[in-house]
């Protein structure tokens, strides 16, 4: 494993955030897990309780049919299977997906510090659009970046630094809130600060302190101390 990227340094510019979707800012699951529910109700079984979706949400639909029917990649018939989910999850992207409690106000606050936000998620952009438009978050993000939009997808750092492109931004001055082991690998090969958002779908035996993060956020507006103390540098 790489060391830790150096702690930034620079205080010549604002601070800017960017921000994972599914699990951050949205809470996603009950839409990613109706589409499993969906599969199943196709392939004649029982639904599964929500709750049991949630921890692998961020995993996206390999997640959902790991639980739903504890399917991996290698198994035969997986392809055909994570098609026919994609098609049960286009189905209803917004249906019950909203944004996490805070979110709204947070984004609301850092527009009012004119503090630039923007979204970088593996969520491809296909399903990404939809549903940045219908939480009306895509008119205000200053950039949206998905998990086709680069070259890798995270723990890669190429979509973060691609969203710095779009913001004209350095990574340096930016802090990348996640709720995946993943999204902080990510945000540090950046050279970005990162914070783990505890509020979304991490199980019960996980531990994000063990993550390597800069902070730990347990609601949407802790992070607004951190961007204080940040512009009082």
């Amino acid at each position: 494993m790489s060391p830790p990227a150096p702690r930034p340094t620079s205080a010549r510019r604002p601070l800017h955030v960017l921000f994972d979707l599914d699990g951050t800012l949205a809470d996603t699951a009950p839409d990613l897990g109706g589409a499993a529910n969906d599969l199943l109700a196709e392939l004649g079984h029982a639904p599964l309780p929500q709750e049991r979706y949630r921890p692998e949400c961020s995993k996206g639909a390999r997640g959902m049919l790991a639980v739903a029917l504890g399917l991996t990649p290698e198994d035969a018939g997986y392809e055909s299977l994570r098609l026919r989910y994609l098609a049960f999850y286009a189905a209803r992207l917004d249906r019950d997906t909203q944004l996490f409690p805070e979110v709204r106000g947070l984004l609301a606050k850092l527009d009012a510090l004119r503090i630039t936000w923007g979204i970088v998620t593996n969520k491809p952009m296909l399903y990404t659009r939809p549903v940045t438009q219908a939480l009306g978050l895509a008119t205000h993000a200053g950039c949206i970046v998905g998990g086709d939009s680069a070259a890798r997808p995270k723990p890669a750092p190429d979509p973060l630094l691609l969203a710095c492109e779009l913001l004209k931004v350095a990574p340096e001055d930016c802090w990348y809130v996640g709720d995946d082991r993943r999204d902080m690998e990510a945000g540090r090969a950046a050279g970005m600060r990162v914070a783990a958002a505890s509020w979304g779908y991490i199980g019960a035996d996980t531990d994000p302190r063990h993550w390597n993060a800069d902070a730990l956020l347990h609601q949407p507006t802790d992070l607004l101390p951190l961007l204080n103390a940040r512009h009082a540098d």
